[in-house]
């Protein structure tokens, strides 16, 4: 399958970088796009060369908007309710997030100008979120109408639940800006522009030049965890280092391991 709504770039270094690229709609997805990512996060899955993945969206103005409506609007589909023509009748994130397609690939999202509504189907599911000075972060599916709850229920494992609830309920009438974001833990660092995709390919190369098993075990047993209670979480926290663990093998010569200079952010 062919890609028509996003670009896809790999680099030697086991980093594939993915642009959302319908900058003309504001990189919002369509049913089209939806579907190249089933076939996209299928070959992350199953390619071994693929050790990290980095997302971003094509220009300046927005990482996406979310759903594109002017396309749902003009859409045939006999199921959906002619009087609410572009009412969700399934989960778009059971196609377009990593973590419910299986990928336990580390992903890191570059975030440049808006990120709405359902552009967080993307961001609530990565592992890394930067984004640049200009970013803003909200949904308006209240304003329009409709029940926030999707997006807004992955969020709530990202940040304070108060934080969430105000976004949903202020919609488009307040728009988190990058720092506020920041502070509410949804993003990790804020870049320049020029330099956004440059350093979330650095992150992505960094981890993606680490032993592809226990990053990949490490991603997880992160988020598994959020699935269960504390108490559960610790209890089987052990079982993921007893699988698939690299160190004490040939795989990792500890003694050839000289970690970075660190980096302060």
């Amino acid at each position: 399958m062919g890609y028509e709504t996003v670009v896809v770039e790999r680099s030697s270094g086991g980093v594939m970088t993915v642009t959302l690229n319908r900058p003309e709609v504001l990189n919002s997805f369509n049913e089209r796009m939806q579907d190249e990512f089933v076939e996209l996060w299928t070959e992350v899955r199953s390619n071994d060369e693929i050790r990290a993945v980095v997302l971003t969206g094509a220009g300046e103005r927005a990482f996406c908007s979310g759903v594109d409506v002017t396309e749902r609007l003009d859409s045939p589909d006999p199921f959906l309710d002619p009087k609410h023509p572009w009412a969700e009748h399934e989960d778009p994130g059971r196609k377009l997030s990593p973590r419910r397609n299986e990928v336990w690939k580390p992903v890191i999202a570059a975030v440049n100008g808006m990120c709405a509504g359902g552009a967080f189907y993307w961001v609530a599911d990565c592992d890394i979120v930067i984004c640049t000075p200009e970013a803003t972060f909200f949904d308006p599916h209240v304003t329009y109408g409709f029940v926030a709850a999707l997006e807004p229920i992955a969020l709530r494992f990202r940040m304070p639940f108060s934080e969430v609830m105000r976004m949903a309920l202020l919609g488009l009438h307040e728009r988190m800006s990058a720092e506020r974001a920041q502070a509410a833990g949804l993003v990790t660092e804020i870049v320049p522009f020029p330099s956004l995709l440059a350093r979330a390919q650095e992150l992505a190369t960094v981890i993606a030049g680490q032993p592809s098993a226990a990053v990949q075990g490490t991603v997880k047993a992160l988020w598994q965890s959020l699935d269960v209670t504390r108490s559960q979480a610790i209890a089987t926290g052990l079982m993921y280092t007893q699988i698939g663990n690299p160190l004490g093998t040939a795989d990792v010569d500890r003694s050839a391991v000289k970690p970075a200079k660190p980096w302060i952010r």
